[in-house]
């Protein structure tokens, strides 16, 4: 089913008859809760746009097979693409390969590594500063704990530009002196709710002892609940933090489950990207990077989150 899908979808970009802007978009994932947001926000931005033909793909977590998608996108001569970048340190040949042919390009969520120096001319970036999301983040749990304790922290993937910085912020936070928090451990479970569930289990198996749970996303920060629940914790004795703000981490958090997170509009950045790729197709002028900020959320004002 999924090749024919695929079939499709290349059947359907290679078709004349189409006056319109045809914006082909490669996803690092399909399958998580967070770019799921994220793409039904391009999705509804493109219905919104008039005249605008969206083409989906699945990377898989391949940066290849990204680069790939990139070629036939090009190939079959679309007039903008979106990318939400597997690995940032690896974009280098698609920025290349887009600007080469002269193609509007528009990253979101996961910045390029060509940022920091500079994208060239039709190429732009919409996302969050992660400075902020982690740094909101480990001043909650710091604040929470009273300014002492033991933590241990949940990263995403080591390639990832936002598992880098949200880690570096926390760490930053928690030697500042008035957060005197040490981190006992930290490990990749790679945004997964289950690898998080499976490493939290495995430390209090060991005997490690902490305070808090810091992770990068919701969804580690959910399996870590999972994990200190199913062993007898009690959930007021820790104090566990996540980022996005997703349904799943706000209904935890209604839960008793999370005590804090970090709003990150996907859906904001779904529309900017969709509306920066048409009026670069239509060389239109445009901003070149794109902010949307980030939120922290508590169950003080969770409900102005929620859907």
């Amino acid at each position: 089913m999924k090749k024919l899908l695929i079939t499709t979808a290349f059947c359907l970009l290679a078709a004349p008859a189409f006056a319109g802007t045809r914006v082909a978009v490669t996803m690092t994932s399909f399958d998580n809760p967070f770019l799921t947001i994220l793409l039904n926000g391009i999705r509804d931005e493109a219905k919104r746009e008039k005249n605008v033909e969206l083409l989906t793909e699945d990377a898989q977590l391949d940066p290849a097979k990204q680069l790939n998608q990139i070629q036939n996108f090009i190939a079959n001569g679309v007039d903008a693409i979106i990318v939400n970048a597997v690995d940032g340190d690896s974009t280098a040949a698609i920025t290349r390969a887009a600007a080469d042919a002269k193609i509007p390009l528009v990253y979101v969520n996961h910045p390029p590594a060509e940022l920091a120096s500079g994208l060239p001319e039709g190429a732009a970036f919409v996302g969050s500063n992660e400075l902020d999301s982690g740094t909101m983040e480990a001043k909650a749990a710091c604040k929470l704990l009273g300014g002492k304790g033991r933590a241990v922290i949940l990263m995403g993937p080591l390639e990832n530009h936002a598992a880098l910085v949200r880690t570096k912020d926390v760490e930053a936070v928690f030697s500042q002196p008035d957060c005197r928090i040490d981190i006992v451990e930290k490990q990749t479970a790679n945004w997964n709710r289950t690898q998080a569930q499976d490493i939290v289990s495995s430390w209090l198996t060991a005997g490690l002892k902490f305070d808090a749970v810091v992770a990068n996303n919701d969804e580690m920060a959910i399996g870590a609940a999972q994990a200190l629940k199913a062993a007898g914790v009690a959930m007021n004795d820790l104090v566990i933090t996540g980022i996005d703000a997703t349904p799943d981490g706000l209904a935890a958090m209604k839960a008793g489950d999370i005590d804090a997170t970090v709003f990150q509009n996907a859906t904001k950045q779904g529309e900017a990207a969709v509306q920066t790729a048409v009026k670069l197709a239509g060389k239109q002028a445009s901003e070149r990077t794109l902010w949307v900020p980030f939120e922290l959320v508590t169950p003080d004002n969770m409900a102005a989150y929620q859907k």
